[in-house]
């Protein structure tokens, strides 16, 4: 597999990178602020339709959580953005065992209270106007595989312009209180449930 990379001046060039281009990009950016257990480490969840969906849940981390981040990547992109590998990226660099071996890792970051795992269940991007989103199976292994003392956080993120020139971003968190069984359709379905509130909080939305 393919493991993330430390080098503290080009993860502090990036992380301030992200800020910039966010600012900058962005007429707005909005989020929750969440409360976690603080022995506990945080894996989020969320849906993916653009290049911006790691960049924005990277900045939340710092504004938020404050956790060691990390991110599930695709071989493909592990190789060609270079630089994520320094801001906490890892990926399967093949399919099979080495898939296996890449949610497993995700498992043991998840033991240590001081990381957070950024994850896309949907596995690949689709459109921001999906009335819901899919889950892959290998979620669950990536639970499975950890101590389970984890805050389970489920993140919602859409963009509209309204009035503006350029665009807004909302992300919307909720903490998930683990239940004693989870399955993946629990997990599913709990996750949806809070992405169709998002929704409805987003078309209440006017400027």
């Amino acid at each position: 597999m393919y493991y993330p990379r430390k080098n503290t001046i080009i993860y502090k060039f990036f992380s301030w990178y992200i800020h910039f281009i966010i600012n900058k990009d962005f007429a707005a950016f909005k989020f929750d602020s969440l409360d976690v257990k603080p022995n506990s480490s945080v894996l989020i969840l969320a849906n993916h339709f653009s290049w911006w969906d790691g960049f924005l849940i990277f900045y939340i981390n710092k504004k938020v959580f404050n956790k060691k981040f990390h991110v599930l990547v695709n071989a493909e992109n592990y190789k060609k953005v270079s630089f994520l590998k320094y801001l906490g990226a890892f990926a399967a660099e093949n399919s099979g065992k080495d898939v296996l071996e890449t949610l497993n890792y995700a498992g043991k970051l998840l033991d240590s209270a001081d990381n957070l795992v950024l994850v896309f269940p949907q596995g690949k991007l689709f459109s921001n106007h999906l009335k819901s989103i899919n889950f892959e199976k290998g979620v669950m292994q990536m639970i499975n595989s950890s101590q389970k003392k984890i805050n389970i956080v489920f993140a919602a993120t859409f963009i509209d312009f309204f009035a503006k020139r350029k665009s807004s971003a909302y992300t919307y968190l909720q903490n998930w209180e683990t239940e004693e069984y989870i399955s993946l359709q629990v997990l599913k379905s709990a996750y949806n449930k809070h992405y169709d509130n998002s929704v409805v909080k987003q078309i209440q939305i006017t400027e």
